[in-house]
């Protein structure tokens, strides 16, 4: 006589198609998993350190027009660059290497052959480490003369500017702090504004508003921050942020 099966009428009447579909719905649920965890895993991993000594070397023919410390000179003419977002020396860089911003100094030193990406990289990476106090040192007694004119070179404290510094304020962070942040330090590719010479971002405004540099404009409707902002404006942006360069103390 036949025997009976053993399975129950479930696995029984089971079909094909549709334990393939299970099974298939199971690898696809395991892939997912696998593919999410090395995406976390890479996610976690550090970003490679850029080399800061390297970029202390290449630094030392910059600090021909741009100081030692990446304090600038000339009150203006040679910009600060200490402390400023490496994103941002990166983009400029790379677009004096492209000449997409023509800048006539730079021009022997910004070629593919002179500044590789991996030059432009560590060499942004160390300025922007770079901190220059803004507030006069104290000395040991026993601190040598080396020691008081190291220090003393890389206090960097720009001028108080002329301008309604209340007003200022307001207008700076109605206009400028989404891109440059409250505290005018910048973010991302968009500059440090605070601590740099006065001069130097009243040069750069004017590049702006001539067109020689590009900043925010939407050239069909022709609209931009400059558009909005009057000469006082900026004249009292200019005054507020000589002011917050010292951080106030609690």
């Amino acid at each position: 006589m036949p025997t009976t099966s053993a399975l129950s009428p479930p696995q029984a009447l089971r079909i094909p198609g549709q334990s393939l579909g299970r099974s298939l719905g199971r690898s696809l649920g395991r892939l997912r998993r696998l593919l999410l965890g090395a995406a976390l895993a890479a996610a976690l991993l550090p970003v490679a350190a850029q080399n800061l000594e390297r970029g202390r070397e290449i630094n030392a023919t910059c600090a021909g027009c741009h100081g030692e410390f990446g304090q600038g000179g000339k009150k203006g003419e040679y910009p600060r660059l200490a402390g400023q977002r490496p994103a941002h020396l990166a983009e400029q860089l790379r677009a004096f290497r492209s000449r997409t911003r023509m800048n006539l100094p730079m021009f022997p030193y910004t070629q593919e052959r002179e500044l590789s990406d991996a030059d432009i990289a560590d060499v942004s990476a160390y300025l922007a480490g770079v901190v220059l106090p803004t507030e006069w040192p104290r000395f040991k007694p026993d601190d040598d003369a080396l020691t008081r004119l190291t220090a003393m070179e890389k206090v960097m404290i720009v001028p108080r500017a002329p301008g309604d510094v209340d007003r200022g304020r307001s207008v700076y962070q109605q206009d400028c702090a989404s891109c440059h942040a409250r505290d005018g330090l910048g973010r991302g590719r968009y500059p440090r504004l605070v601590g740099q010479y006065t001069a130097y971002l009243r040069k750069q405004i004017d590049a702006f508003v001539r067109a020689e540099r590009p900043h925010d404009r939407d050239e069909e409707l022709r609209v931009g921050v400059f558009d909005r902002l009057k000469e006082a404006d900026l004249t009292d942006v200019l005054a507020y942020l000589t002011l917050i360069q010292t951080p106030e103390k609690p």
